[in-house]
């Protein structure tokens, strides 16, 4: 039960020996890993995540195994709810439908893979919903400090680092730089300057690590496994900077409007998910919120052209998921194409609503 929550274990076991010199030692993490999970043997995983991760499951690590693993179980699922139910009370067109948003809710495919893997994707949802809800209110500042603590998976920020700065968001970037330098800073008083550069010279053999990243792309959902799937790995590589790219511009020009705060941050949360190179089912939990949002929008905007087609499509973002492990055999993850499709939707009704409030 929750096999990746191993790693954070092993990180933590490890934070507690301040052994900062074999968190990024793969070999070291095995031993570790056998030294106290002895049914671990034969298990290996590959150190991606930064050592601010190993401080964060410190104190997991001095329970026992099982423990640690029910209590990060339970805590993951308590930040879920809190999530959802932090979006559910803005949504005005969903309040009504309080009994069935929470069976969607526990339902959603992301969700279920979230606690069965005991990965720690809902701190990440933690942290996308907190700035929502800091920037619905013009808390810019607290939203860029959330938005930093998406350091511990990079590829997340992304997105929202681009829309923010090509928006001149400056008290967004600053405190989201405030808050990244706390981290590094943090990780330098407790391990030494050391393990930041071992960590970060791990990105430098990107082409070693595809191997770990690539295990079972079925279960990705993003643009760079969709196409390696569909075609040859130098297609892939080529179509996925292309369609990351445009998507990339998307969120940028949908940022620049003056729509509606809900939908254009949809759009980052999906184009987060698109553009990022590595992102497992349990990752899309971050998309919660967007589908809440967006299907609060389309009730409330019922008699729109588009409102039909955003429901069909927020359907199928919902469900498609389910099919992933189909892919093994059709090489078409048909969720893609779903969140791509709605991303798209999304933007023409954001680019109508900027040309509406210019006409005004």
């Amino acid at each position: 039960k929750g096999p990746d929550f191993l790693q954070f274990y092993i990180a933590g076991s490890l934070a507690n020996q301040n052994r900062g010199d074999a968190l990024y030692d793969p070999a070291a993490n095995v031993r570790e890993a056998v030294r106290i999970v002895p049914e671990a043997e034969g298990v290996v995983y590959f150190p991606f995540y930064g050592p601010q991760v190993s401080l964060f499951f410190a104190p997991f690590a001095r329970l026992p195994y099982g423990y640690a693993l029910l209590v990060w179980t339970s805590l993951s699922a308590a930040i879920y709810a809190a999530c959802c139910f932090g979006i559910w009370r803005h949504c005005y067109g969903l309040k009504p439908h309080g009994r069935a948003i929470l069976l969607l809710a526990i339902a959603y495919p992301a969700f279920f893979a979230l606690l069965t893997h005991g990965q720690i994707s809902a701190l990440a949802l933690a942290w996308f919903t907190l700035a929502y809800l800091a920037l619905e209110r013009g808390w810019e500042f607290a939203a860029g400090m959330s938005m930093g603590l998406l350091l511990f998976k990079p590829q997340l920020g992304f997105i929202a680092a681009a829309c923010f700065l090509f928006c001149r968001r400056w008290k967004v970037v600053a405190a989201a730089l405030i808050s990244i330098a706390v981290q590094v800073a943090i990780v330098w008083i407790y391990y030494g300057l050391a393990v930041i550069v071992n960590y970060c010279s791990m990105f430098g053999q990107f082409d070693k690590l595809r191997p770990f990243l690539d295990v079972k792309l079925y279960q990705n959902h993003s643009l760079r496994s969709f196409w390696t799937l569909l075609v040859p790995q130098h297609l892939a590589t080529m179509l996925y900077i292309l369609c990351a790219a445009a998507f990339l511009v998307i969120a940028v020009l949908a940022w620049r409007t003056a729509a509606p705060l809900s939908l254009r941050y949809s759009i980052l949360l999906l184009v987060t998910v698109l553009v990022s190179p590595h992102l497992y089912v349990y990752d899309l939990v971050i998309l919660a919120p967007a589908l809440m949002l967006v299907g609060d929008w389309a009730l409330q905007h019922s008699q729109d052209e588009l409102s039909p087609e955003i429901l069909t499509l927020l359907y199928m973002s919902f469900v498609l998921p389910l099919l992933g492990p189909i892919t093994r055999f059709t090489h078409l993850q048909l969720s893609v194409i779903a969140f791509a499709l709605l991303t798209v939707v999304l933007f023409r009704v954001v680019s109508r609503s900027a040309v509406k409030e210019e006409v005004v």
